[in-house]
């Protein structure tokens, strides 16, 4: 029992002294290691974080445009995300090397597998691709109104392998970088706004245009929109003719992203102005004809109701009918072409 208790001290005594040998190294050596590796992480990503910031702080102050700066804050964020895991990748291989692994096996591993990931994972590898080549050639850049893989909204958040854009209604949609093929940059230099206004037929087109450039100027000299236009408005003159409706586009040049206010404004002008000048808005289904168009050999009963209407109107002066709205008249019950 004695030898026993006496073989299980030595034992333990040796086993300790080997631990205790191995604390010793590991605070003498690999401890002042892992400190130092995981002081110089941090201090990399505070710099890291710190001239991002900078930046960003220069490119608001010295930047000529909002585009500018909504580049610049895209570039810094994806190369901070991008600077953030190169270091832990870093940081881990050596806190590994302290701990005694062979790294020339596991770089040689990681090779092959990244090889064999990278066949397997292609369309990742193409997200990141073609998100370096969106950032290279500037497509879009957060803040930006885009319309890209047939979404449309506000661009929040952009890295290497995804573009995040907020829609209308709030919604968020998450799309992989390499389904982007066609991107529509709304808000690129400039933005332009066109109001398609509807006039009805009966009005004279000279005086709807000057209604409407009245309006539109209203707009432009105001000092509350004045500071967002970047050219006057522009009157297009007649685009369409459907049925009694008439289009007449007005289009709003502004400073990018900013034509909305502008455009709500002009139009609620716009219908006032109409108002006043007693001009209907037109509608695409309503036609009318005049009594002297009339089908050959056409009964009464064909007759649209246009001259009763001037009749029931009365005279003008030297005894001609007097004029009558063609948009008030009733539609004739019998079809002039068929008879029916």
């Amino acid at each position: 029992m004695l030898l026993l208790m006496a073989g299980g001290g030595e034992f333990f005594s040796q086993l300790w002294g080997k631990y205790d040998l191995d604390l010793q190294d590991f605070l003498h050596e690999k401890l002042e290691r892992l400190i130092g590796v995981a002081l110089l992480c941090w201090l990399l990503m505070w710099l890291l974080g710190l001239v991002s910031r900078h930046i960003l702080k220069l490119a608001e102050r010295q930047a000529n445009t909002a585009g500018h700066y909504a580049q610049v804050r895209t570039l810094t964020s994806v190369v901070r995300a991008t600077g953030i895991v190169v270091i832990v990748v870093l940081a881990t291989l050596q806190i590994l090397s302290v701990f005694g692994f062979n790294l020339g096996p596991l770089l040689t591993s990681a090779g092959v597998a990244g090889v064999a990931v990278g066949l397997a994972a292609q369309n990742i590898v193409k997200d990141c691709f073609n998100g370096f080549l969106i950032l290279i050639d500037d497509q879009y850049n957060v803040g930006d109104v885009v319309t890209i893989a047939g979404v449309s909204g506000t661009v929040e958040t952009m890295s290497l392998r995804r573009t995040q854009v907020r829609g209308a209604d709030g919604t968020l949609y998450i799309i992989p970088n390499s389904q982007i093929t066609t991107v529509a940059n709304l808000v690129r230099d400039f933005s332009l706004a066109t109001i398609n206004v509807s006039v009805d037929f009966s009005a004279n087109p000279d005086d709807v245009m000057q209604v409407l450039q009245n309006a539109a100027m209203s707009v432009r000299n105001d000092p509350a929109y004045s500071n967002v236009f970047l050219a006057d408005p522009i009157l297009l003159g007649v685009d369409a003719i459907k049925g009694s409706q008439v289009i007449y586009p007005v289009q709003l040049k502004t400073k990018a992203n900013q034509q909305w206010a502008a455009q709500r404004e002009t139009q609620r002008r716009i219908r006032l102005a109409l108002e006043e000048h007693g001009m209907l808005p037109g509608d695409p289904m309503r036609v009318y004809t005049r009594w002297e168009q009339r089908p050959a050999g056409g009964d009464q009963a064909n007759v649209p109701a246009l001259r009763e209407a001037e009749t029931a109107a009365g005279s003008g002066h030297h005894g001609e009918p007097a004029k009558v709205d063609p948009t008030t008249i009733k539609a004739p019950e019998t079809n002039p072409l068929t008879g029916e």
